[in-house]
């Protein structure tokens, strides 16, 4: 008979064991490639962000403009990329909601602003359309001082460049899924 020492040695044994034999199974998915092919960052900087179609001096514009910008920035880390091989083109619905109002003046202390979004990734040797998926976001804000218009302005402000930059994280996260593993 084996002692509860010798039992946990063995465990521990066959842990270690087996963390050694997958240890070289882990590729980070950003790392460069050493096979010669592109790695997942030149990839997505072969993605092209048109500008999103909405008329210029709408609420939606500005939210387009952020969403773009934020996505942009997380595949290229700076303004431009490589060549583009793909575009990316997305289409949202913002929403509004009042969550509490308050009794006595009927004015909305607390706010929901939401984005619907849908993208379709289409390579652009072929024209075909190889990856849609939808997301969606949202994000609270309170109203400081029901009075206050201006306060409530930027509130709303902020929240929709909240919900832009979650938007962006998903549709970047999706993307980064895509092509590292061509699903």
């Amino acid at each position: 008979m084996l002692s509860a020492k010798s039992r946990i040695a063995a465990r521990l044994m066959v842990v270690a064991t087996l963390a050694a034999l997958t240890a070289g199974c882990f590729q980070p998915m950003y790392a460069e490639r050493g096979d010669g092919k592109p790695g997942l960052r030149e990839k997505l900087q072969g993605v092209e962000v048109p500008p999103l179609e909405y008329p210029n001096a709408s609420p939606q514009a500005r939210v387009g403009v952020n969403i773009r910008n934020a996505l942009m920035f997380k595949m290229y880390g700076s303004a431009t990329g490589l060549p583009p091989t793909y575009q990316l083109k997305i289409r949202f619905n913002p929403s509004r909601t009042s969550l509490i109002v308050d009794p006595n003046t009927a004015l909305p202390t607390s706010e929901n602003y939401g984005i619907d979004a849908t993208y379709g990734l289409i390579e652009i040797a072929t024209g075909k359309q190889v990856l849609t998926g939808s997301t969606f976001s949202r994000v609270t804000y309170d109203i400081p001082g029901q009075l206050q218009r201006f306060a409530r302005a930027r509130a709303y402000r902020d929240a929709e460049d909240r919900a832009a930059g979650e938007i962006a994280d998903n549709i970047n996260t999706r993307l980064a899924s895509f092509f590292y593993a061509g699903t």
